[in-house]
């Protein structure tokens, strides 16, 4: 399993039409096959940062992911209404293990 993590640069006078995004990929990304953690948005600190974060089987299954997102009519509204709205400004993705599983066992620190 590999964790998707988005990392948005938004313009911080259009969070809403960032979080009116955010809610359409709540739809689109667990239709199209991936495992949804979860869009945030500016609370406190930095008003342009925000993620996305999804959880896949692999990066085979990544590509075939985003081609059915890519033809989804929600994505496909999706992404047209970030291009039209202009709310992001950078976008980086990272693919991560988790690598501190399994939780809570072993030796306390001491």
């Amino acid at each position: 399993m590999i964790t998707c993590f988005i990392r948005y640069q938004i313009d911080p006078t259009k969070r809403q039409a960032f979080e009116r995004y955010a809610r359409n990929w709540g739809q689109a990304i667990p239709r199209c096959g991936a495992d949804l953690i979860g869009y945030f948005a500016p609370h406190e600190g930095s008003a342009t940062l925000a993620y996305g974060v999804y959880s896949i089987e692999n990066l085979a299954a990544y590509e075939s992911y985003r081609a059915r997102l890519a033809a989804d009519p929600l994505g496909k509204e999706n992404y047209a209404f970030a291009q039209q709205e202009k709310f992001i400004l950078r976008e980086d993705r990272t693919f991560l293990t988790l690598a501190s599983a399994p939780h809570g066992e072993g030796r306390a620190a001491e």
